[in-house]
C-alpha cells in the first residue's frame, strides 16, 4: 500500500492563528504522516493562541487518526512585514503585544529554528495580510498595496532564503495562494490580488534558484474560499463559498483537509519531481470560464 511516511522530519508550518485555518489543515495532515511540527503565529496573538492551546480549545481539532494529539515541538511568534530587528518601527516596538515577545522578526524565527532544531525538512508559508484588504484597488494607497505585497508575497522570499541553508537536499517549500491572482475577483482588493500573483509567480523562480542552490522543491496550492478567521476580513467570504458551491464542476463543499492532504503530498517524497507547480484545490472552479447559474444563461435558454 502506497502511503506517505514523514516519520523524522520535521516542518516549520508559518501563520497558523487557530484552528480554521489551511495553514492548520496542512500541518495536521503532515502530522498525520509523522512529522513533527513547529508553528509559527502572528506575533500579537501570540499569548492568545498559546493560552487557547494550553486551556484545550483546540484539543478537539488536533487530535489524530490514532487517538494522539498534534503537539507542536515548540510555538514561534513572527512577523511577517519585518527581516530585521532595524527594520521595526518603535512604535510596533513598544506596542505591548509585541513587549511580550521575543525575535519575531523573519531573519530571527530562522535562527531560531536553526539554533533549537539544527535543520528542517519542509516549510510552509500560510501568511497573507493586506491592511486595504476592503478597499478597491483603484482606491488602494501606495502604503496599503506594498504592505499588502510585503507581507503576503516577500515575506515567502525572506523565509525561503533564510531558512533554505539549514534545510536538508530533497527538501520541500509549499506557499498558499488564490484564483485571484490570475482572474478578477471584485471584492478581493486592497493589492491582495497583486501578491497572490507575485507569489505564484516567485514560486516559479524560486523554483529555479533553491532547486538549483539547494536541491530544494517550491510549489504553492491555490485553494478555494473557506470560512476562515483571516478570510472573514474580506468580508464577503460567505458570498464567495456559496458561489463556488453554486458553479464549481464538483458540487460540494470544500473541506479544510482536503487541501492539507493535497498540501502533505506536494511536500512528501511522493512528489520528489515535482516543482514550480501551482496545483489548484478548488473543485475545479478555476477551469470554469463563466458561471453556470448565470442569469443570462438562463434567459439565453427561453
Amino acid at each position: 500500500m502506497l502511503e506517505i511516511d514523514l516519520k523524522g522530519k520535521k516542518a516549520f508550518v508559518a501563520g497558523i492563528g487557530d484552528d480554521r485555518g489551511y495553514g492548520w489543515s496542512i500541518a495536521k495532515a503532515l502530522a498525520e504522516a509523522g512529522a513533527e511540527i513547529i508553528i509559527g503565529t502572528w506575533a500579537p496573538i501570540y499569548n492568545i493562541f498559546k493560552t487557547s492551546w494550553e486551556l484545550g480549545k483546540f484539543d478537539q481539532s488536533r487530535r489524530l487518526t490514532d487517538g494522539s494529539m498534534m503537539n507542536p515541538l515548540d510555538i514561534y511568534p513572527m512577523d511577517a512585514s519585518f527581516d530585521t530587528p532595524q527594520e521595526v518601527p518603535e512604535k510596533v516596538r513598544e506596542n505591548k503585544r509585541y513587549k511580550a515577545c521575543k525575535n519575531y522578526t523573519l531573519s530571527e524565527v530562522a535562527a531560531s529554528l536553526a539554533r533549537d532544531f539544527g535543520s528542517i525538512d519542509m516549510l510552509v508559508h500560510s501568511l497573507a495580510n493586506a491592511p486595504e484588504v476592503k478597499h478597491s484597488l483603484l482606491n488602494t494607497s501606495r502604503d496599503g498595496y506594498l504592505a499588502a505585497v510585503s507581507s503576503s508575497a516577500y515575506s515567502f522570499i525572506s523565509l525561503v532564503k533564510h531558512c533554505a541553508p539549514f534545510m536538508p537536499k530533497g527538501g520541500a517549500v509549499l506557499s498558499l495562494t488564490y484564483i485571484a491572482a490570475e482572474r478578477a475577483i471584485p471584492g478581493y482588493g486592497g493589492g491582495m490580488s497583486s501578491a497572490k500573483a507575485a507569489l505564484e509567480s516567485d514560486t516559479r523562480m524560486l523554483a529555479w534558484e533553491v532547486g538549483r542552490q539547494y536541491q530544494l522543491r517550491v510549489n504553492t496550492i491555490s485553494a478555494g474560499a473557506l470560512g476562515s478567521r483571516a478570510a472573514r476580513a474580506i468580508g464577503f467570504i460567505d458570498a464567495m463559498i456559496e458561489y463556488a458551491h453554486q458553479n464549481a464542476p464538483l458540487q460540494k463543499a470544500l473541506r479544510a483537509d482536503e487541501v492539507g492532504h493535497a498540501g502533505c503530498f506536494l511536500l512528501s517524497p511522493l512528489a520528489s519531481a515535482i516543482t514550480g507547480v501551482t496545483l489548484y484545490v478548488d473543485n475545479g472552479l478555476h477551469a470554469m470560464g463563466i458561471a453556470p447559474n448565470s442569469p443570462m444563461l438562463k434567459r439565453s435558454s427561453k
